[in-house]
C-alpha cells in the first residue's frame, strides 16, 4: 500500500476542513460571539495536521488503488470528527473530547444520534 499517498490525500483533506471552519469562525465574529475563537483554534489545529501531513508525505507514486482508497475515507472521517470536536469542548458546549467526538461522527455520518437531546 502506498502510505505516503494515503497521508498525503488525507492532509489535504485536512487543510480543506482549516478553510472550512473559517467560515463559522467569520459569522461568530461578526455577531460578536464568544465561540468565534474556539473555531478558530480548530482551523489552526487543522491547518497545522494537513500541513505536516503533505509536507511530510509526499508521495512518489500519485495512483490511488481500491485499498489506498478505503484506507484514505477511514482516516478522513476519523480526522475530520477528531477535529471538528474540538469546538464543542472549547467552545464548552460539552465538556468531554469522548463525547464531542460522538457528535461529531454523528453529524458527518448523518445518523441522528445525539446526546444533546439529554
Amino acid at each position: 500500500m502506498n502510505r505516503k499517498m494515503v497521508f498525503f490525500t488525507v492532509g489535504h483533506i485536512a487543510l480543506a476542513e482549516a478553510a472550512l471552519l473559517l467560515l463559522p469562525a467569520l459569522v461568530a465574529l461578526i455577531y460578536l460571539e464568544k465561540s468565534g475563537f474556539s473555531f478558530l483554534i480548530s482551523a489552526a489545529l487543522a491547518l497545522c495536521l494537513g500541513l505536516l501531513l503533505v509536507v511530510f508525505s509526499k508521495p512518489d507514486d500519485k495512483l490511488i488503488y481500491a485499498k489506498e482508497g478505503f484506507a484514505i475515507v477511514a482516516y478522513a472521517w476519523l480526522l475530520l470528527s477528531a477535529i471538528g470536536a474540538v469546538p464543542f469542548v472549547i467552545g464548552g458546549a460539552i465538556p468531554s473530547y469522548i463525547d464531542a467526538f460522538f457528535e461529531t461522527v454523528s453529524g458527518l455520518t448523518t445518523t441522528g444520534a445525539s446526546i444533546l437531546n439529554d
